[in-house]
């Protein structure tokens, strides 16, 4: 796509890499054939080709409006389009160059404004945030419709965690609502990686990834949170940790692009670099392991939500799907498994009304199959189906502790 970036836009940081992204796009529109907003709206502009050409206008000196910002807005950011693209679009980075200059050309209403500076302080707190979670479940009959959906409808308490007792070591990112909306799900996966022979180093320093922030309008700050969970991991990484293990794939997905995110930063470019290349998705972890010794037992039926950031993102799309299956779990099949669920971070909470439409039409799909459970392998993604108070959803590392309790341990 020919493209001619005014002189504000060249003045950029990121405007050879904006301009390069454009060049790749041959405008063919097989993306909008995939897209779950232009599926919904079949409208242009909330398809991927139409905000690319949002966003180029931008570029070429176009002022933004509130319409462009609102188009932008409802992308989810599922990174389906760059799955289906045969040119190879690095649509998701794209999208956040041109957020960025939208977001500072166009101010937000104060309600907007108000939402997502609540959203991004909360993450930065994660002990504040499972107060509230319980103070919600405390008065929860008291609560509107929309934020009931948000909280979880049982909180498993966490179990103990195994002491380190083997020579393999990893570390484990704790997340920022996942403590306080599904607490025990990290601690299953370091039981789980003990069974295997893996020791799970505490680093509570490090908490929200810096995704929430860098989403919300709030891009340094996102920056700032992954420094800082550079600097909290270090020592392991430099006393041998092997990997950085993470239960969410959202999350996942933002460590991977640390190294790219943080290249030009002479403190930090070369650690960033190396934190994404030791960050695993735990399904890896847990797939390179000799499952075939072990057996779980388990009568319930299984339907798996394979999280966008988990398939498109990460690019492990089956890959707990085939884990479960050697564990000896009988899963149902899926229709449609490559389309969103809606949660996608918070658009849940700033974008309520397609988030419900896009999780009732994923829960059709998975409950096609009669499922006794939905298993995912993101914590938005849990909370946001299982909000709709139909088919129990669970972390699947969780599902696969229980089903360990009485098998043999491999360590």
């Amino acid at each position: 796509m020919q493209t001619l970036l005014s002189d504000a836009a060249k003045r950029l940081p990121r405007a050879e890499e904006a301009e390069s992204i454009l060049r790749t796009c041959v405008h063919c529109g097989f993306c909008n054939a995939t897209c779950p907003t232009y599926q919904l709206l079949g409208d242009e502009l909330d398809g991927p080709r139409g905000r690319i050409y949002l966003i180029k206008q931008v570029l070429e000196g176009h002022p933004p409006t509130a319409s462009t910002q609102l188009h932008l807005d409802r992308c989810l950011s599922c990174r389906n389009c760059e799955t289906t693209c045969p040119s190879g679009v690095d649509y998701h980075n794209l999208l956040d160059i041109g957020r960025a200059v939208v977001d500072q050309a166009v101010p937000r209403p104060p309600l907007q404004r108000a939402l997502r500076s609540g959203l991004r302080q909360l993450a930065a707190r994660p002990a504040t945030f499972s107060r509230l979670v319980w103070l919600g479940r405390t008065v929860e009959p008291l609560l509107p419709a929309p934020l009931k959906a948000e909280l979880p409808h049982s909180t498993r308490i966490a179990r103990p965690r195994p002491p380190l007792r083997h020579a393999r070591r990893v570390l484990m990112l704790e997340g920022c609502v996942q403590p306080g909306l599904s607490p025990n799900t990290n601690a299953a996966a370091a039981r789980v990686l003990d069974r295997l022979g893996i020791s799970v180093t505490p680093a509570a320093e490090a908490a929200c990834c810096g995704a929430v922030d860098y989403h919300l309008d709030a891009q340094q700050a996102g920056l700032q949170r992954a420094r800082h969970n550079i600097d909290a991991w270090w020592p392991a990484i430099e006393a041998g940790a092997e990997a950085i293990v993470i239960t969410a794939s959202g999350c996942g997905a933002f460590i991977q692009d640390y190294g790219k995110l943080l290249q030009h930063d002479p403190a930090y470019g070369a650690r960033a670099r190396r934190v994404s290349e030791l960050a695993r998705d735990l399904v890896q972890m847990i797939a390179a392991a000799p499952l075939e010794q072990l057996s779980c037992r388990s009568d319930r039926l299984l339907a798996v939500h394979c999280p966008c950031t988990l398939q498109h993102a990460l690019k492990l799309g089956g890959a707990v799907e085939s884990v479960l299956r050697r564990l000896g779990f009988s899963l149902s099949a899926v229709p449609d498994g490559h389309l969103c669920c809606g949660s996608a971070g918070t658009y849940s909470l700033t974008q309520p009304t397609l988030a419900r439409q896009l999780r009732d039409n994923r829960l059709d799909a998975l409950e096609s199959g009669h499922p006794d459970l939905i298993v995912t392998a993101n914590i938005g993604c849990q909370v946001h189906l299982d909000g709709a108070g139909r088919t129990p959803v669970r972390h699947w590392i969780e599902v696969v502790d229980d089903a360990f309790a009485h098998s043999p341990t491999l360590a």
